[in-house]
């Protein structure tokens, strides 16, 4: 495995792939890498030549200047898991390399950009955009693979390469999860043990929601859900959307849409840590 600095020498590596004719998977990371990372790497390597896992903690994308300096940074323990799970090129670049001058461009695709995170975090999927495009000029992948913990995120990177006319597969790899329901997430490990310890309650609550729906409105699922984490001590809810799947708009009853899914975002903690997750009530 080849870690790389500089974008001309990535790129000079991907020529020579290209001329073999061999398929290129990206895996766009922040670093502080896991298992859900691990799982998108190896699938990346399982349906390409070339995995290339990019390591960029970028500035453009945080809202919240103290989220951007506790964020977990681990670059040596990251490569050691990127390399024992197959991935060919890593891409390490520094703030400046990535943006040699300010990035301008501006993102917006509503109404799936402006709502949840999009809402709550001014600028945020503006940020996503901006890396994630540069990312995907300067590596030209076939495809590009995306947890979907973040999944609004998906949303919105699928509405960015239609506007681009990307000719770019974005594959959704299921959401990782321990084993008592916390989603694998690289800020979990900014939590103190009895952070750690109240977190599951989080899906936990969520996942019981999706019995309680079957006999109960939305809006009543909806404050359940809000009120059972916001009882237990330590956990306070910033949102929780019950939206359509395709549009991210609210709905307000059950028969509304075929494609239900509730999105949430959790402090936890006296610091907080700040923790999203996902269900789906409704599926084509």
């Amino acid at each position: 495995m080849k870690v790389f600095r500089k974008i001309v020498d990535l790129q000079n590596e991907l020529f020579e792939a290209r001329k073999k004719k061999q398929s290129i998977g990206l895996v766009p990371t922040m670093g502080a890498l896991h298992e859900g990372h691990a799982s998108l790497v190896r699938r990346s390597v399982k349906e390409n030549d070339i995995t290339v896992v990019s390591v960029f903690l970028n500035p453009t994308q945080f809202n919240n200047p103290n989220d951007l300096a506790t964020y977990p940074r681990t670059l040596e323990k990251d490569c050691d898991l990127l390399e024992k799970n197959g991935a060919d090129y890593v891409f390490a670049p520094t703030a400046e390399e990535m943006y040699p001058t300010p990035d301008k461009r501006q993102f917006e695709f509503p109404p799936v950009s402006t709502v949840m995170e999009g809402k709550h975090r001014p600028g945020h999927f503006n940020g996503v955009c901006q890396v994630v495009s540069r990312l995907f000029y300067i590596t030209r992948p076939q495809r590009a693979y995306f947890g979907e913990k973040d999944w609004q995120q998906i949303a919105v990177v699928k509405a960015m390469v239609k506007r681009l006319k990307l000719n770019i597969d974005i594959v959704e790899c299921p959401i990782i999860r321990e084993s008592d329901g916390l989603a694998l997430s690289s800020r979990n490990t900014l939590l103190a043990p009895e952070e750690r310890a109240i977190a599951p309650n989080i899906f936990k609550y969520l996942n019981e929601s999706i019995e309680f729906a079957k006999t109960h409105s939305l809006k009543d699922t909806h404050n359940q859900v809000v009120s059972q984490i916001n009882a237990t001590d330590g956990l306070e809810v910033e949102y929780f959307s019950i939206v359509d799947g395709n549009t991210l708009q609210d709905i307000e009853k059950w028969e509304d849409s075929n494609y239900i899914v509730g999105c949430i975002t959790v402090y936890c903690g006296k610091k907080p840590v700040r923790l999203i997750d996902h269900i789906k009530y409704k599926e084509y």
